[in-house]
């Protein structure tokens, strides 16, 4: 199975093959600039792979939470791709794609959501089966849901800009906590190719970004 992989959910951009359990990507902090960089990191790598897209099986996005406008982006591109060479698409969860790559198997994910906020989901890792323990959602560092026990591994740009606060709130349940990682493609894959092996992808038309918040901006009178 061959499969495309990309995401532009966070100021990082990345692209992703697999290409029957073998794994090459690429990845750049882009900023602003995904829409300039994702297309010819693309190119470049199906190019080096020898490879076309209609040879592909299916493509995988990051369907998120994430910033609003790489989340369009990433749906977007996956879209118009999949409808030029009729293949089937894929979300896959920014905040599972975290945790499927952090050290350990309870792990805490935690993406910098802006405005004060947020996005926060929890997963344990049984019998090589990632489960849900705290669903995605929205919220602030201090009242994020409480998990159950300790042996928590926190990965996620969140634990950089709000380390303190979810230091606090998690006393004595963290084992350690990176700020630094980005959900990448290269991950994403892994998650998406057993899914598409059981036939999980879907019609481009159906692809859509998991915003979660449903507001970008505050009015004056809400910032007051």
């Amino acid at each position: 199975m061959k499969l495309l992989a990309l995401d532009t959910s966070t100021e990082n951009c990345s692209v992703a093959l697999w290409l029957d359990g073998e794994v090459v990507s690429r990845q750049e902090l882009a900023g602003q600039r995904h829409s300039d960089l994702i297309l010819p990191m693309l190119e470049e790598l199906l190019a080096e792979a020898g490879l076309s897209l209609g040879s592909l099986d299916g493509i995988a996005f990051g369907e998120g939470p994430g910033s609003f406008t790489g989340l369009r982006i990433g749906c977007g591109i996956a879209q118009g791709l999949a409808f030029g060479a009729d293949l089937p698409v894929l979300g896959v969860s920014t905040l599972l794609t975290l945790a499927a790559a952090a050290p350990g198997e309870r792990v805490l994910a935690c993406l910098d959501a802006r405005i004060g906020e947020i996005y926060h989901a929890a997963y344990e890792k049984q019998h090589g089966v990632w489960h849900t323990v705290s669903a995605p959602s929205l919220c602030y560092a201090k009242d994020a849901p409480e998990l159950p026990g300790a042996g928590w591994v926190g990965a996620g740009s969140a634990f950089s800009a709000y380390a303190e606060a979810l230091e606090q709130r998690y006393a004595g349940q963290m084992l350690s906590a990176d700020g630094s990682v980005y959900p990448q493609a290269c991950d994403m894959v892994k998650l998406a190719a057993p899914l598409f092996e059981q036939g999980g992808g879907e019609d481009a038309a159906l692809a859509a970004p998991l915003y979660i918040r449903n507001k970008v901006a505050l009015k004056t009178a809400e910032r007051k």
